[in-house]
């Protein structure tokens, strides 16, 4: 299973993969930045520049567009050599976040991704 969670998180997560531009200095699992968001546009968001709408369209566009969800897949898999995984990036649960678009394209083509609930 795909599973998508924070950084905060970690220690509670199965196999880690840093979808982060910048994963923070103490993570040292494996990146995956190809599914970063690039520079420009997120650096606009945080500065509210621009919605979460249009960071949205702007991430499917230079990003996920560009992307193979199989290719995509098979990449992370190989991290591990493992089926179960968990996405991470800094936001936590209830915010907006890349990482939300990521899971519905993954579940979209085939990919079931959920985020990892942990109470």
């Amino acid at each position: 299973m795909i599973y998508t969670s924070y950084f905060a998180r970690l220690k509670y997560v199965i196999n880690p993969i840093s979808i982060s531009g910048r994963a923070p200095d103490w993570y040292n699992g494996p990146q995956y930045k190809q599914l970063a968001p690039k520079y420009s546009f997120f650096k606009d968001y945080k500065d509210g520049k621009i919605d979460y709408k249009e960071y949205t369209i702007l991430y499917k566009k230079e990003v996920l567009d560009k992307l193979n969800a199989s290719n995509v897949y098979a990449d992370l898999y190989h991290k591990y050599d493992s089926a179960n995984f968990t996405l991470l990036c800094y936001e936590k649960i209830g915010y907006f976040c890349h990482r939300q678009l990521v899971a519905e394209w993954l579940t979209e083509n085939g990919f079931p991704t959920e985020e990892l609930f942990l109470y």
